[in-house]
Parts: C-alpha cells; structure tokens; sequence
C-alpha cells in the first residue's frame, strides 16, 4: 500500500466526496449542519453555534471520525429475515467492521441459553424481562456500564436508578482509557480535567503531545496546531512510534496547509513505550541543574517542592537515559524549547495512562508544568486528550463507583433517602466479580464492554458467565456475539441527532453544550432515558423519584443543576441556549482547588526496565480507520498498512529476530497468542512494536494500575516468533487463530 506523505489533505477530502455519495449529499449535509454536538472525540464541536462549529465558533470544524459516526448511522435498519437467516455462529465470522456495516438495530433482540439465533421480540417483553431480572437479584449482584456517547441526561437518570436499587457497581469506559488522568490531576490540582479552554491552547507558543495521535484520533486539534506553528510556536511530540499525521498534516479547511503541508513537530522524541516518567525526570532534572525554574510560583502556589527536588537531583542521567531510551542531547533539546517558551500546554492521550503507572505518568507531567509555573494561569495547563465525546460528562453526571461527597449530600438531602456508601467496583473489578460469579446482571449503555476489555479470553469467559446482560446499541458489534450472557437483550436507541427532546454533552474543554435532536431515521428505536424511566418506575416505583415526570429533558436538567456542582447554568438552558464552561475547572488565577489551595509536586519513582532479549514492548493502537472499539475500514493510510492482522517493527528487531518482511509470525504474551500475523517494517523505536486494538486484546493481561484500575494497553511484553506450522494468509481477511497460552 502505498504511503502517504503527509496526513489529512486531498485524501480526506476525497473520503467527504465518497461518504456523500453513499448517504445523499443533502442528507449529509443536512445531518452535519444541524444544531447538535459531534458524536465522536471529545475535542467537541457542534451545538447551538451550528454543526461543524468549534466552542470558538470557527468554521468549518469537520473531520473523517465525524463522518464515519454519521454515515453509520445513516444505514438502513435490519429487518427480522436477517437474524433468522443469520445465527449466531455465522455473526462470530464477522469482523468488527462487517458487523458495524450491517446496519442499523431497529427493534429489540433476545437470545436465550439454548438459542442459535437471537430472535426479534416486543419492547413491553423486552422491558419486561430486564425488571424481572432486577427484582430477583440482589443488587450487588447487578452493574451497570455507560460509554461516551451517551447524554448527560441518560448517565445522570442511570446512576441515579442504580444507586436507588441499592448497589455502588456503577462504571464508565473511562476506566479503560482516561481514568489515570482523572486520579492523578485530582490529587495533584485538585481537578481531574483539563484546566485549559480552547483559547489558551490557540495562544500558547509550545504544546507538547505526549503519548498520543490526534492526527488520526482528533483530527480537528491539528488545525489548532497548525495555527499555533504559523505563530511561531512549537510543538513536541512525545510517541515511539514516528506517526505520519505528526510530522505534516494537510488541513483540508485551510487552502495554504492543503497545497504545502503543515509542519507539525518541531521536535519529535522516541522513547521506549513505558519511558515517559524517566524522560520527564530528565528534563526537570536539567531545568533544575540550570536553575531555569519559576521559584516565586512554587513559593505562592505549591507543595512538596523540596522532596521533588531532592528525588529528581538524586535520580541518576545513567538510569534516565536506559529507562526512557532517549539519549541526553535529545533531553537537553526538550528541556532549552521548554525553558524559551512563555505559554506552555501539555496535551496526553492514552499512551500515557494505558499502563500499570498510569497515575505516575500523569503526575510526572503535571510536576514538569509545576516547575516553570505552566499551570493555573491564562494560556497554560494541562489537557488530558479525551476520546469519546461525552466520556467527561458521564463522569461529571456520577457515572463512577463513588459520587462526589458533594452530590451523594445533595441527592440524599433532596431525595430523603440514604444511598449506598460502599465503595463499589470499577470496570475490571465488575468483569472479575462476573468470572467469579458474583455478578449475574448487566446493562450496558452503548459501547461494546467485549471489545474494550484486555484478555479477550477472559472477557468472553467472564461475560459468557453471566446470567443476563442487556445491551442499549445502535449497531452490532463484537460484545453481542462473543460477550453474551445465558440470556442477551439487544435494545436498538436513538442517537443523538435522533433525539426527540434536547440533550447535553460536555467537551475535554469543560464545555457544555447543547444539541436540538431531530428526526429518528428508524421507527422502533426509543430514547435512552425513556429507556431508562420505564426500568425504573417498573423496578423501583415512582418514590422518592417520579420516574414519568423523568422522562422531560429539561425537569431532568433541572435537577442536575440542582445537585452537581458547576451545572447550575442547565437549569435555564432551555430558555437560554446558552452553553457554558463548568464552574471552577478552568484554572487562570494560580489557586487550585486542593484543600491547602496549592498544587502538589510528587516524587515519582523510575519504573523498572521491561523487556530484554527476544521479548519486546508492544503498545496496541488504533488505525485511521476506526474509532474506539469501532472499526470502519480494514486499511490504515496514515501507517500504509492494507491489513490488521499485522505487527509493525523497527527493521533493526526484524533482523536481529530472524523474521522477514510480510513473514507469518507467532506473537505471544502471559495470556495469549495471535498466529498468521504478518511482520511489517515501521518507524517505531527499536525493542518495541505495534499492533491494533481491539484485534491484539488478546495479548493484553488484566493487571491494571493500582490507582486508577486501568488496564495497560500499551505495555505488553510480547515474543515474536516465525510462523512454521500454518498456511501463510494470502487474502486480505483476518486469520487470527486464537490459543490459549
């Protein structure tokens, strides 16, 4: 496949054309125009300023992960013929990809113990199948599960149902991907979201991009730094794998970028995957040994100083330079762009929290922006790239196992009733508890649990496990043919712009907005909160809440606005239109909301060196083609690969391991095995390797990061061995054999 050279352009705008004429030009544009949030990253756009608008108001503000969400939900709904002609056994020889292209769910499935094929039923037998599972079961014998693309209105009525049934075992995709940077902001700042707005990553004049690819995953933040670039300003990118998109981007909005290209890094540092904590040690350890730090903001805005100080100068440039793989020059580099800059952001995605010291990543970053006063001000801070475009605000809703003190008193004390105060379980801890058979019952709000899950023999295990699970979808997806339980309910929602009543999103920004709905494309599915309502009032009865009066938007923003923190502009947002920033998260007066007022500096350990001999560090990614669990397009044109079922390797590891190029190889880890994956030369940095994600979860373990119980995606130890005893694969399908380890 040939490679591209440079991200973005006349190739992004050709899949525009091409997506336009698949759905209808109008439709599409009609659909991308209209007065509601983008459906997929949290960069955000769209809402009451027009669709493909930024918070900003630029225009147009649209990318490839936009279109691909719309188009998919464009599709044609599944008629019943096609799951009688279609069993089970035939959807598990789909990918993940022919699954989503099937179309769209329209009315709800069951498929019980004995059943080769799910089956159409009625949403009052749907309904009430799940009610009457909840009322036999135990509470703590249940969990509920949210993704990102749901509303604020839906997770805040999910939680509240939940906690109301009695049980804590409430949990959100952020706890596969982001919840590393929630924790270690929170106890470092105080907050655990971005404390930057749009505005001051558009005028800082040094960015740093650490762990991350927005040049695929959030196409639309490259527009950003190209305007930053023109100023002036720089770019560090931190990956250690050299990404296309990184280098040169072509913004197809913007006519000079389109023609020559945009440089995006400045400065581009590959280190080992799992390096991180030892380059930022390095490069505050020069700021320190220069003296090139902001003393009176240390002095007036921090803690800890002295023993950071003491562990950073004791940490040795031997154990620095082995650890993060980068030499000393290249640190030096970092650490004089650093020193020269007035107004520094720094971004990280899920190369920095997808490992077992998630949250010591995160506090190396927040310590490094601490030592030069690059937090708490106007055009400075840190932002936590967030993938799904309302993961943030399900968090902020109390989609999480522990409510904020301030929320369980408030909903308490208008309630009249006391909630549960056990600690409750994460993700992983509710897919262990399922394995054990301690849980019975799920309901899953969007997302695919199967798919995101590390281990994807124990994911199918633990679910298969289960007595019943129902899953809230738009679409099929793995989960709903490897992840089901004895009983599965698959209940088609509406998305978004489907929506008969206005709901809210929030960006990474700590932006509300507020998107209109519109037209449903499919008689049969329902709203995810009339979902919700009508589960509760059957399970619950309508005290202390009155689930019907629920089932209005606006009462349901009204009561959020009265209990959350920061949201009392949703009380009035009907009638004002008028979307807002939460209160007290954007931070620009240099207090932090810490108990002492100051931010904390932390001594981060050097973690230990993985990997030797034959094994390498494997990192899973995702392609330009996909989105999350989401896979649109088997090809990914940024890294030219025509295929998934690949490794990608520095050619030094290709020879010094015997292997060849397009070779069949045995990749193994502690929990599984992929055979028939073909080896791939790539630019990535020597000892480590790439693979896609969800495809390569099975070679992921289930150990997660003690603080924030996040799995470690990008940190597998893996060996990779040539393929002897199987045919090589000659089509373009994958032929992933999967073996227990």
């Amino acid at each position: 496949m040939r490679l591209l050279k440079s991200g973005g352009g006349w190739a992004a705008i050709a899949y525009t054309l091409r997506m336009a004429n698949r759905v209808g030009w109008r439709r599409l544009w009609k659909a991308m125009t209209a007065r509601n949030a983008c459906k997929t990253c949290a960069l955000g756009m769209g809402g009451q300023k027009g669709g493909m608008r930024n918070e900003a108001g630029h225009w147009p503000e649209v990318c490839k992960k936009s279109l691909q969400a719309m188009v998919g939900d464009m599709q044609a709904g599944l008629k019943p013929e096609f799951f009688k002609r279609y069993g089970l056994a035939d959807l598990r020889t789909l990918s993940s990809r022919e699954l989503e292209a099937c179309g769209r769910l329209t009315q709800p499935l069951y498929a019980g113990p004995a059943d080769a094929h799910y089956r159409v039923i009625t949403w009052d037998e749907a309904l009430r199948r799940i009610a009457d599972k909840w009322k036999a079961t135990t509470p703590n014998e249940t969990f509920v599960y949210a993704s990102g693309r749901s509303s604020n209105e839906a997770g805040f009525l999910l939680q509240l149902f939940t906690r109301l049934y009695g049980t804590n075992y409430v949990n959100n995709c952020s706890f596969y991907c982001h919840q590393a940077s929630g924790v270690g902001l929170s106890a470092t700042l105080g907050t655990g979201t971005a404390t930057v707005n749009l505005e001051d990553v558009e005028h800082s004049d040094l960015f740093f991009l650490i762990g991350g690819n927005p040049a695929s995953n959030h196409p639309r933040l490259m527009r950003t730094l190209m305007t930053m670039r023109r100023r002036g300003g720089h770019v560090i990118v931190i990956n250690p794998a050299r990404e296309l998109g990184l280098v040169n981007f072509r913004v197809p909005s913007d006519v000079r970028s389109l023609l020559f290209g945009t440089r995006i890094a400045s400065l581009y540092v590959q280190p080992h995957i799992g390096g991180d904590i030892a380059l930022l040690t390095g490069v505050a350890k020069h700021l320190l040994e220069r003296n090139t730090i902001d003393r009176s903001f240390i002095e007036r805005s921090t803690e800890g100083y002295e023993l950071f100080r003491r562990h950073v100068l004791d940490s040795s440039w031997e154990d620095i330079e082995k650890n993060s793989g980068v030499d000393l020059d290249t640190i030096a580099k970092i650490a004089d762009f650093y020193t020269a800059a007035k107004n520094v952001v720094f971004g990280w995605t899920m190369g920095i929290t997808q490992h077992q010291h998630g949250v010591a990543n995160v506090r190396s970053i927040v310590n490094l922006a601490l030592l030069r006063g690059m937090v708490g001000r106007l055009h400075a801070g840190v932002m936590p790239i967030r993938g799904h475009s309302n993961v943030q605000g399900v968090g902020s809703m109390g989609v999480a196992p522990k409510l904020k003190q301030a929320v369980l008193e408030k909903l308490e004390s208008s309630l009249g009733v006391a909630l549960p105060k056990s600690p409750g379980l994460d993700t992983m801890g509710c897919m262990l508890a399922a394995e054990r058979g301690d849980v019975r019952a799920a309901i899953c709000l969007g997302g695919n649990l199967y798919g995101s899950n590390p281990d994807a023999a124990f994911a199918g295990r633990a679910l298969n496990r289960m007595d019943f699970i129902a899953y809230l979808s738009t679409s099929l997806n793995t989960g709903h043919v490897w992840g089901r339980g004895r009983e599965t309910l698959v209940l088609p929602v509406r998305t978004r712009d489907e929506e008969c009543q206005k709901t809210t999103q929030e960006s990474m920004f700590n932006y509300v907005r507020l998107s209109d709905g519109g037209k449903p494309r499919h008689d049969g599915p329902r709203s995810e909160v009339d979902i919700t309502c009508s589960l509760a009032g059957s399970i619950l009865g309508d005290k202390p809440v009155d689930w019907a009066s629920m089932q209005s938007h606006e009462n349901i923003r009204k009561f959020i606005a009265a209990v959350v923190p920061g949201h009392a502009n949703l009380a009035e947002i009907d009638r004002t239109k008028e979307e807002f920033h939460i209160d007290g998260r954007i931070l620009h007066d240099g207090k932090f909301p810490t108990p002492s007022g100051r931010a904390l500096f932390t001594p981060v350990p050097l973690p230990p060196f993985r990997g030797a001999g034959r094994q390498l560090r494997l990192m899973t990614v995702r392609s330009e083609g996909q989105f999350n669990t989401v896979v649109y397009e088997e090809e990914d044109i940024y890294r030219g690969q025509d295929r998934r079922d690949v490794i990608l390797m520095n050619p030094e590891d290709i020879e010094r391991l015997g292997l060849d190029l397009n070779q069949p190889a045995t990749v193994r880890s502690d929990v599984g095995t992929m055979r028939n994956i073909l080896v791939r030369s790539y630019d990535v940095r020597a000892g480590n390797a790439v693979m896609y994600y969800p495809e390569a979860n099975v070679l992921v373990p289930t150990t997660v990061d003690p603080d924030s119980k996040t799995p470690a995606f990008k940190s597998v130890l893996i060996t990779v061995e040539p393929e002897s005893l199987l045919e090589p694969v000659t089509d373009g399908r994958h032929a992933l054999a999967l073996v227990p380890a």
